[in-house]
């Protein structure tokens, strides 16, 4: 039986002290959009979890170090990653009472697309670390949806990606980030 471990009293190096701020960024993101992660990030073969795949990546590719801090590069952020063919021509904008309305070109049938395919969308207020996601907000053949928002997110920026997914969830497109944009 092992006991448990003694904490150090050594203080941690710069890079130890950097790689656990990106480790509590990337933590504290993906426990918001953990369905999301836990279904369309990757395959579920190997030795990684989708959430290991997802963690990852984002430490990897998505914070940029701005001293003294680290800050997330929106474009580079996924939340999902797969082969199907992703959205086209994909756009977001506000609309009336907190909505977000979401437009796109259908590309059923293109690859492995199919018009049952169902639209994953992802919304993300960075200050009150706050988000709102739909794992069904509407089919690739409908070439729009909206997704509400809370109240309280009125007159806040929201960042936003948008992704695709089989119908029986065994594939998922690599997201689209679609951009800032102010709830009305």
């Amino acid at each position: 039986m092992r006991s448990l471990p003694k904490k150090g009293s050594r203080m941690a190096t710069d890079f130890q002290q950097a790689q656990r701020s990106k480790f509590a960024m990337t933590t504290e993101f993906l426990g918001g959009i953990q369905p999301v992660i836990k279904r369309y990030f990757g395959s579920d073969t190997g030795l990684k979890t989708r959430r290991n795949q997802a963690m990852s990546y984002l430490m990897k590719e998505a914070l940029v170090f701005n001293d003294p801090n680290y800050e997330w590069d929106y474009t580079k952020v996924l939340i999902s990653k797969g082969d199907l063919l992703g959205m086209n021509n994909g756009q977001v904008v506000a609309g009336t009472g907190q909505n977000l309305e979401f437009s796109w070109t259908d590309n059923s049938g293109q690859g492995e697309a199919q018009a049952t395919d169902a639209l994953v969308v992802v919304a993300y207020e960075p200050t009150s670390k706050t988000t709102v996601y739909n794992l069904n907000a509407g089919t690739r053949n409908s070439s729009s949806a909206t997704l509400a928002l809370p109240t309280f997110l009125s007159g806040l920026e929201v960042q936003v990606w948008a992704t695709f997914a089989s119908a029986d969830e065994k594939l998922a497109a690599t997201s689209l980030y679609l951009g800032s944009v102010t709830v009305a």
